[in-house]
């Protein structure tokens, strides 16, 4: 099951408005994490974001969830590697 946080919806109706290959380069990564076989490879964040992974896009960061238990991923934000953390 997949799912993403408003927040992260809104960047990406931004994105594709304004930097459809940025878009683009996202939604190949986000298919990417959604069809491999071993999310536990993906980098875990410190504390206290210790409950998110993420995945470098250029100087971007995605970050998302993965939920053992309910089998469930859910994609948090979209930032540059500068802001991403704060």
């Amino acid at each position: 099951m997949i799912k993403a946080r408003n927040g992260l919806k809104r960047i990406l109706r931004k994105l594709y408005k304004k930097d459809r290959t940025g878009y683009n380069q996202v939604m190949e990564k986000m298919n990417e994490i959604l069809t491999c076989e071993k999310i536990e490879h993906y980098k875990n964040l410190r504390k206290p974001l210790q409950h998110l992974k993420r995945v470098q896009i250029g100087s971007f960061v995605l970050t998302f969830r993965y939920d053992k238990k309910e089998d469930k991923i859910t994609f948090y934000d979209y930032d540059h590697h500068d802001k991403i953390y704060k």
